[in-house]
């Protein structure tokens, strides 16, 4: 067995609450971010000859917010099969651009285990909630400042996507 490292990891969650209707703000995040077949885009990226061309292949997907959607789900559908339609209605959106995700992983390598990042929006009784861990404070523990100005600058953008959304 190998060496085992444990490490304390608080996270800082930043919440908004919108009176939009989830059906817009969901529309309004989908807007503000780029979609490509995630796969395609993974076989493009790796039949880059350098990272030129992946720097090409990346900024030809990312929306004018500097993210592409990776995945979505509809955690509510759970919910609707056992409570009906009027449920509350929960989609998390796995929202990031590669070349961010490299600068953090170069140094710090753990920031793979958080970029992506998610985005709840769920339906609450105080209105359409979107929710998101800070970066910076799932890297704080690493102590490294490089690290740490790419995760607080990815924060603002993700923060200014919530806030566009919320409307």
């Amino acid at each position: 067995m190998g060496k085992k490292e444990t490490r304390q990891v608080s996270v800082e969650r930043v919440s908004l609450i919108s009176s939009r209707r989830f059906e817009d703000v969901v529309a309004a995040l989908d807007a503000a971010v780029g979609h490509a077949d995630v796969g395609k885009f993974a076989g493009k990226i790796g039949a880059a000859k350098n990272y030129g061309e992946v720097e090409k292949i990346v900024k030809e997907v990312i929306a004018p917010s500097g993210f592409m959607e990776f995945a979505r789900y509809d955690l509510g559908t759970v919910l609707r099969k056992d409570r009906g339609d009027k449920s509350p209605r929960s989609v998390r959106f796995v929202v990031g651009n590669p070349l961010i995700m490299k600068s953090m992983l170069e140094h710090v390598p753990d920031a793979g285990s958080y970029a992506p990042v998610t985005i709840l929006v769920d339906e609450r009784a105080d209105g359409v909630n979107l929710t998101y861990d800070k970066m910076a404070s799932y890297l704080a523990p690493y102590g490294n400042a490089d690290a740490m100005r790419v995760a607080q600058d990815l924060d603002a953008k993700v923060e200014a996507l919530l806030k566009q959304a919320a409307g």
